[in-house]
């Protein structure tokens, strides 16, 4: 996965987790307020000290979402508008992952 390391609880292989582990559930968010990939909020409440902070719109080119089944990573105003699917590898990602955009995403 291009050597990017992913926190998190109970991780599988492509970055799902304790909390989201369906066949959909492939990425991971890149923290704004420690710059590590995490595959949940859940687990980077778990496994920090500290709140999360979410991206701003003048930060949307910065490369923060990785894409657990090839190892893309795409920039947040990619992942925005890709339509569930990896914009490298076309894998399909949990559509019900923009119900929680506004914990990752300032809009």
């Amino acid at each position: 996965m291009d050597n990017q390391k992913v926190y998190g609880l109970e991780l599988n292989e492509h970055t799902g987790c304790a909390h989201y582990a369906s066949s959909l559930d492939i990425i991971a968010i890149k923290f704004k307020c420690c710059g590590k990939y995490y595959a949940c909020y859940k687990c980077h409440e778990a496994l920090r000290d500290h709140p999360a902070e979410r991206w701003e719109p003048k930060d949307f080119a910065t490369k923060a979402v990785l894409c657990g089944h090839c190892g893309h990573e795409m920039s947040i105003e990619q992942y925005l508008f890709c339509k569930s699917s990896c914009v490298h590898c076309h894998s399909p990602f949990n559509p019900k992952c923009a119900l929680h955009w506004d914990l990752y995403f300032d809009k």
